[in-house]
């Protein structure tokens, strides 16, 4: 394991399970026995112990471990952690960050350190037994000269400094208000332009280190093709001449490849210096666009009173998520939206006092508005306590209006009936009044989440009212999307438009009428080729799966067949210039690591453009430039925190022929086996999140999982522990311990043949 690409992981690894160690024993040391706390800390020592056994560092491996003994220990209530034990494993965290970021020979480090790393050793070992750990090096910074020497209490004669202390604790000890500086949104727009620029500019730095290691491997096997060409030339008669020249480009070589190491690491350090700044920038200058929730709608408490009184009705509005950060420019859009839905909820939703006190209701009707982030996006909520609606009625309405027939709205589903009112113009009010009902419908507020790449549902419960969920992106300035390539380029999907995507095999194509389509999740997707619509020559491959993007329009859903899926970014959006007028198809623009430009789809334009496209009848069929191939590569997913071990397992099984995808736990590993197909899956069995054993455990409840073949792999080798896995579905338990002897690919061998069939 002298990999110098496997140390660096390991380092990387440290890095991030250290700051979890000591951020969470400062938490950890204002409660000492919350199980919540305790379960990261033992988690993180768990994970720098297997990856510190892959590489080889036994140091690392027995201190992490008997620091983990010591976690389970607090867990399990044998122990309690005091201050004192604290120390130890702050200590002890310190240390193995040390010892992983030495550069170099372990051995040398040891030598100078013996001493002090057996007495840690020693202390954190004691921690067990319940005893209190000495430190034998105190953490604090020692207290200048000035500060301890005795000092005349403010206020005694002769004190000269006496005037001056005074006024410093009253400035120093006084509350201070943040200072408001008025700047103009334009002047905004451009730092934030600029601060965009800057973190796209820090990407760069990472391609480069990729081809930089990339020559590095190249260095590497130079060297060993020119060891390997000494060696035949030593059993050959040449001249001496040759043999000093073969001798001074092996040294070359190998000097060659030390410089390239030391400038790799340090381009690597700089470029995470740089785009840890340019990140932290970039935030900044985005949390300048925010205001509280609470500044857009401040004016609404007296707008539901006044309305409420005119329609002589009992309503209160209760507002939560104040405070929620909001950008600027969505909280100026929202409010129209928003004024209509509460206008609506009003007028609509909510009975008058006697209708509510007969249905055995409060006299005074419930307005609730809430903001709240989840999942990086704005989510805000409207919901009343009302009459709800009345789904018949609303079937009623859109048969009368023509826009389908009765035999079709009587398989409606409750969602798809309640899509219907944010059609242009509908209503289910016959009485036009001054305050709904003006042929100004719900299309407002559809039309304004649209405009902002967000989207709104209505769910509805009879006799208990209407919730309203709008879901908008936190800042119209960056965006989260899915890039994908078509015909050789990349474009950008807003993340908040997409349905889903899926990996759709050829076999899974049906058509009608001309055109094709797959049910995905019970639902008949139209497939269209995103070439065709854009325009382009195709450039998809021939893979025998094809890559769909699910759009939604109004229930009627769309997969776009792109060449591949290129990942998720969030991407700081570039206004077209002016000059170029509306480009077909395209709303806005973005830049990629390396600089180079990316278009961002339109949704609602290219929706149009596919309508366009099927009216004409000239859509082309997606399936027609598919072929099955006979040898496809078996793949596998390998799902495991530990990003040492993720890259050996996926190196092994890569060298024999795999294909090979990886997760970081199980939550990520189970959407990726839910959104493309895999032959196998290899897990590990502690993840935070969803562990191996819960993972398996979803899967054989899955219909469309429940074959799937897997392989646990862990470090616990206790037969209680393989009893476990297995008993949870695995069809194959292995130790860690196995890698050096290829039980792993052996392993793989057994569960589903050789990488090619």
């Amino acid at each position: 394991m002298g990999d110098p690409s496997m140390l660096d992981l390991f380092r990387v690894e440290c890095e991030q399970h250290g700051a979890v160690l000591n951020q969470g024993l400062l938490a950890l040391e204002q409660d000492p026995t919350s199980p919540e706390r305790l379960e990261p800390l033992m988690r993180a020592a768990h994970s720098i112990k297997g990856a510190a056994r892959l590489v080889g560092i036994e140091p690392v491996v027995k201190l992490a471990h008997a620091m983990e003994d010591g976690f389970v220990a607090a867990q399990n209530s044998e122990i309690v952690l005091s201050a004192e034990h604290m120390d130890v494993l702050l200590k002890g965290a310190d240390t193995i960050l040390a010892i992983a970021m030495h550069e170099g020979e372990l051995a040398d480090w040891y030598d100078a350190n013996r001493q002090d790393y057996l007495s840690l050793l020693d202390e954190v070992n004691a921690i067990l037994k319940g005893e209190s750990g000495v430190v034998t090096e105190t953490r604090a910074e020692a207290v200048p000269a000035a500060a301890s020497e005795a000092r005349p209490e403010p206020g005694e004669a002769g004190d000269a400094d006496t005037a001056a202390v005074k006024p410093a604790l009253k400035k120093n000890t006084a509350p201070q208000k943040d200072r408001v500086l008025r700047v103009s949104a334009e002047l905004v727009n451009r730092l934030m332009g600029l601060a965009g620029e800057s973190l796209v500019e820090s990407r760069w730095l990472y391609p480069y280190s990729e081809s930089l290691r990339r020559l590095k491997r190249q260095q590497t096997d130079l060297v060993c093709m020119i060891d390997s060409l000494r060696e035949r030339m030593e059993r050959q008669q040449v001249s001496d001449d040759m043999r000093g020249l073969l001798r001074d480009a092996q040294r070359q070589a190998s000097q060659c490849r030390e410089v390239m190491s030391d400038r790799l690491n340090e381009l690597e350090s700089y470029d995470r210096r740089l785009s840890n700044l340019s990140s932290r920038l970039h935030r900044e200058v985005v949390g300048s666009r925010m205001r509280p929730f609470i500044d857009g709608v401040h004016g609404f408490p007296r707008m539901v009173r006044d309305i409420s009184r005119s329609l002589k009705k009992d309503v209160q509005l209760i507002i939560e998520g104040e405070t929620t950060m909001v950008d600027r420019d969505i909280l100026d859009k929202i409010e129209a939206p928003l004024n209509h839905i509460i206008r609506n909820a009003i007028d609509h939703g909510l009975e008058s006092p006697e209708e509510r006190v007969a249905a055995g209701k409060p006299a005074k009707g419930t307005i609730r508005l809430r903001a709240y982030h989840n999942a990086g996006m704005l989510s805000i909520v409207v919901g009343d306590d009302g009459r709800g609606i009345d789904l018949d009625r609303l079937r009623h309405k859109i048969v009368e209006k023509g826009l389908i027939d009765a035999a079709m709205a009587e398989t409606l589903s409750e969602m798809e009936l309640t899509d219907f009112l944010f059609l242009p113009g509908f209503s289910t009010k016959d009485k036009v009044s001054e305050i709904s009902g003006r042929g100004v419908g719900l299309d407002v507020v559809y039309d304004a989440m649209q405009e902002m790449r967000g989207n709104v549902r209505a769910t509805s419960k009879p006799g208990q009212g209407t919730r309203f969920h709008m879901q908008l992106p936190l800042t119209l300035s960056v965006i989260p999307a899915l890039l994908v390539e078509i015909a050789g380029e990349p474009y950008a999907f807003p993340l908040a438009r997409i349905d889903r995507i899926a990996s759709v095999r050829q076999s899974e194509v049906s058509e009608a009428e001309g055109n094709q389509f797959v049910v995905l999740d019970g639902k008949n997707v139209g497939l269209v080729s995103a070439s065709q619509i854009l325009e382009k020559e195709s450039g998809m491959e021939h893979t025998g799966l094809m890559s769909v993007v699910v759009l939604n329009e109004r229930n009627h859903y769309y997969g776009m067949v792109v060449d591949k899926f290129l990942g998720e970014r969030e991407l700081v959006v570039q206004v077209m210039p002016e000059a170029l007028g509306k480009v077909q198809d395209i709303s806005s623009a973005a830049l990629m690591e390396d600089g180079s430009p990316l278009l961002i789809v339109d949704v609602d334009d290219l929706i149009r453009s596919i309508e366009k496209v099927l009216k004409t009848a000239r859509l082309g069929k997606v399936s027609s430039i598919l072929e099955e191939e006979t040898a496809l590569c078996k793949t596998v997913l390998v799902v495991d925190d530990s990003i040492t071990v993720r890259e050996v397992e996926r190196k092994l099984l890569e060298r024999a022929g795999y294909q090979v995808e990886t997760a970081v736990d199980g939550v990520d590993g189970l959407n990726m086996l839910r959104s493309q197909p895999f032959d196998m899956l290899v897990t590990d069995v502690d993840m935070p999140r969803m562990n191996g054993i819960d993972l398996v455990k979803t899967l054989r409840q899955d219909a469309s999982l429940r074959s799937l073949p897997v392989l646990m792999v862990s470090y616990k080798d206790r037969e209680e522990d393989k009893l476990r896995g297995l008993e949870a579905g695995a069809d194959y338990y292995l130790t860690k311990g196995s890698f050096h002897d290829e039980t792993l690919l052996q392993a793989v061998v057994d569960l589903v043949g050789e990488a090619k069939s």
